[in-house]
């Protein structure tokens, strides 16, 4: 037996490694002489992806000096600019929807080869204009639905071992916070009919009771239910009404949106109500107002395994292309960006 701890095993494993080296060495290098053997997938980034943000999707702009994807959220290899000036150093370019100019002048003049463009929008479909001047425009839409390339929700739920139940102190039984109260609207209709069977503590800038950033969760909580009433139904648009004023808070959210099913695709089916789940409005109200302890207790059993996580900082949210940009689709172009956003 040899003591030296390379017997004739040892050598052929050596042997093998060295060999495996060799042929990944030579693939390498016939990708390199020759890139059309590589698939159309990311090239390899071994400097910094370069993401310019044209212009910030809101009117805060933040200092995105330095490391600010490293230092903030621990994604590396990513730098954050609004420097025009990089345009063409830029791997990718961003065009939030809420700051594209009517035309199509104040963009660059044209995309350079293996660069992308994203779409970036938070707004629903019924909220977003003059789609039809970008066709043939964007390679990448970044948007709330998670059929997106890159998937930005409102908010979500995370595991965690460490969480428990706490369910706060209750001193009404529902509320809503509304800013843009349109008649028209069905949330404006759903409220109207559901307020002539029990009351509903109305806040925001619609009532002239505007609620400072942090009095929300602290006047919402009080509430056994809140209203996460969202302003236009559209798939998978489900917005900080829900994951902020209802679940951060610790009250049960009466939800008016997509189908139960959709939202069921984000929160357990057991944490929330639906307005659908009834076949009328005075059934719902009953249902809230004759709701005993312990079924009211059963809507917070989510408490137990997650905690909610808000997506609210549009500097996490341009980071994480940095994390998607391996696996996007890379040569494609949206022909109708209009089309797909209001399939």
């Amino acid at each position: 037996k040899s003591h030296s701890g390379v017997g004739p095993g040892g050598r052929w494993r050596g042997a093998v490694v060295t060999a495996g080296v060799f042929v990944t060495t030579l693939w390498n290098l016939r990708c390199f002489l020759n890139p059309s053997t590589a698939s159309r997938e990311a090239p390899k980034h071994t400097e910094p992806l370069v993401v310019l943000v044209w212009e910030w999707p809101s009117k805060q702009v933040p200092n995105v000096s330095g490391d600010v994807c490293h230092e903030l959220y621990g994604i590396t290899g990513c730098l954050l600019t609004m420097e025009r000036r990089l345009l063409s150093q830029a791997d990718v370019v961003v065009f939030p929807h809420t700051r594209l100019q009517p035309d199509r002048d104040k963009l660059p003049k044209e995309r350079l080869p293996g660069q992308n463009w994203v779409w970036v929008s938070l707004e629903s479909p019924s909220n977003t204009k003059a789609l039809a001047r970008w066709n043939q425009t964007f390679n990448w839409v970044m948007t709330y639905r998670r059929d997106s390339d890159i998937f930005i929700p409102y908010g979500k739920l995370v595991p965690n071992q460490l969480a428990t139940v706490n369910i706060p102190t209750k001193t009404n039984l529902v509320s809503w916070v509304i800013s843009n109260y349109h008649r028209t609207q069905k949330r404006a209709e759903v409220y109207r009919n559901l307020s002539r069977y029990l009351h509903v503590n109305i806040y925001g800038k619609a009532n002239k009771k505007p609620l400072c950033k942090d009095c929300l969760l602290p006047t919402t909580s009080k509430s056994k239910f809140y209203l996460a009433f969202e302003n236009s139904i559209h798939q998978d648009y489900i917005t900080e009404k829900l994951w902020r004023n209802s679940l951060m808070a610790g009250t049960v959210p009466v939800v008016l949106g997509p189908p139960r099913a959709n939202y069921e695709q984000f929160i357990p089916a057991d944490s929330f109500i639906h307005v659908d789940d009834f076949g009328s409005l005075a059934e719902l109200a009953t249902f809230l107002k004759t709701m005993n302890s312990s079924r009211y207790q059963q809507f917070f059993a989510w408490q137990k395994r997650y905690s909610v996580k808000l997506y609210a900082d549009w500097k996490e949210r341009i980071c994480t292309i940095c994390t998607a940009y391996p696996s996007l689709p890379h040569g494609h172009v949206y022909p109708s960006l209009e089309s797909w956003f209001n399939t």
